[in-house]
């Protein structure tokens, strides 16, 4: 049976980074505080509007077992509609002419209901959505998952989580051409799975879906932000039985299928899963199993990795002190702002105290307060600003959209020196994963520029920031300016 694992999420501590440094330029003024919309995602335009099902879209004509006249099954409906309708146009075109053959069975079904059959076992508690090879159908739990997907980030999630499971069906049409076999990792599996959803949803941004419209803004974020909540857990490795990867993981492989298409992702497997894939288990040394306390202790840690890290540049490193998160003389952006007449990062340390809580994941998982978002987040957020004063003192703008993606990749550039042996603040399982919730965000500030200007699109966030973490600083500046 595949799942949609419901979990929390890990990191990788492997491959060792340069310093950073390097000269950035751009510039350009906006009201202090607003998201950016200039720009694009993959190609295509930041768009604003109100995803879901399309205002007179054609009720689906399938035949499924156990349906209800309720949102989250006319969601679910609809989406298995709309991908079978997107996979008959793409298997042939991108898999040399192969037929699209529809799944043989649908059921919705309530995991807190009466128990109901599929050829990989009863429903009974499985607060689930699979795709079970052995009799070729798609479930889903109309009772639990679904509504709670949809009430915490929208309807678009509801339809990543099938789509993904859809993609299964379609691994079982292609078999070898996506090579997919007996001993398949579950890993690469669940990779290609989230990889083909994405190339699903580019097709709906593109707007070829007569069910589905999704923005490439909100809509697209309320997919990334349920990737986050479905992750596995953190100091869970990515050999292991059933891993679907970090929310950084899921994110990377949704983001090439929608970047890149279906004919990529089935090219995904463990040789290039491997080569990024960033969940691992705890350091033995590990203590805390990757939660640190958010004070000046920690702070002063985080203070000299900064410092290491961008030495390269030249720049006089910008003080990390306690200020209330503001600036007299300049913009403020609490909990933490870049003052520029002091080269100083002021921070207000009970605020990030709070923001630094570890996850409650029970909580997180019942629609609760989950306490906080974890240490990396904080660091996350003050790095951000630091990179101001990096920025400033090279020359670059720090004013546009570009300074706000160009400081996300930044973030992640420092995120990976952090890998490095020797690092007393370093990397641990579920701190990327913290980093991309709070990145997605509304009032994020790793991906924002000096006034606290956001980057409007959630997708092009966590691309900049996945880019200088996988790739260098220089990749940064490249393409950020």
């Amino acid at each position: 049976m595949n799942k949609f694992s419901v979990g929390r999420a890990a990191i990788a501590i492997k491959i060792v980074a340069a310093g950073l440094g390097a000269a950035l330029l751009a510039s350009c003024n906006s009201t202090a505080g607003e998201a950016r919309t200039p720009g694009d995602v993959a190609g295509l335009p930041v768009t604003h509007f109100a995803s879901g099902l399309k205002e007179g879209a054609p009720k689906p004509s399938l035949e499924v077992r156990n349906v209800t006249d309720t949102e989250p099954d006319r969601l679910a409906v609809a989406t298995i509609a709309d991908v079978s309708d997107y996979w008959s146009e793409h298997l042939p075109a991108d898999f040399d002419g192969q037929k699209f053959e529809p799944v043989k069975s649908l059921l919705s079904y309530d995991a807190k209901g009466e128990d109901q059959e599929t050829g990989c076992g009863g429903t009974a508690k499985q607060v689930n959505a699979f795709y079970c090879g052995r009799d070729d159908s798609v479930a889903w739990d109309r009772g639990v998952l679904l509504p709670m997907l949809l009430e915490r980030f929208g309807p678009m999630a509801v339809v990543g989580v099938l789509a993904h499971e859809f993609g299964h069906a379609v691994q079982y049409r292609l078999l070898e051409k996506a090579g997919i076999g007996q001993n398949t990792p579950t890993i690469v599996k669940e990779q290609q799975a989230d990889c083909f959803a994405g190339g699903y949803f580019r097709w709906v941004a593109e707007d070829k879906s007569k069910f589905y419209r999704v923005s490439t803004s909100e809509g697209l974020g309320q997919v990334l932000a349920s990737l986050y909540l479905i992750r596995d857990q953190a100091g869970e490795s990515a050999t292991e039985r059933g891993a679907h990867g970090s929310a950084f993981d899921r994110t990377f492989a949704f983001q090439r299928g929608f970047e890149k298409g279906p004919k990529d992702c089935a090219a995904i497997d463990m040789a290039e899963v491997q080569s990024r894939i960033t969940e691992v288990p705890f350091d033995p040394e590990d203590k805390g199993k990757g939660d640190s306390k958010i004070n000046q202790q920690t702070l002063g840690l985080l203070q000299a990795s900064l410092d290491g890290s961008f030495t390269g540049t030249g720049a006089q490193p910008p003080r990390i002190v306690p200020g209330g998160g503001a600036c007299p003389n300049g913009p403020s952006t609490p909990p933490a702002s870049y003052c520029a007449d002091t080269n100083a990062v002021t921070v207000d340390l009970p605020a990030l105290t709070q923001l630094g809580r570890s996850v409650d994941v029970e909580a997180e998982m019942a629609g609760e307060d989950p306490g906080g978002m974890g240490d990396f987040a904080v660091f996350a957020e003050v790095a951000s600003r630091y990179t101001q004063g990096i920025q400033k003192a090279v020359g670059a703008s720090l004013d546009n959209t570009n300074a706000g993606l160009r400081t996300a990749c930044l973030v992640g550039a420092w995120a990976k020196v952090t890998t490095q042996q020797g690092q007393k603040l370093r990397l641990s399982p579920g701190d990327l994963d913290e980093a991309i919730s709070d990145l997605l965000r509304p009032d994020s500030l790793v991906a924002a520029d000096v006034n606290g200007n956001r980057v409007a699109s959630g997708f092009a966030r966590v691309a900049a920031m996945r880019k200088g973490y996988l790739e260098t600083s220089k990749s940064c500046t490249d393409q950020f300016g």
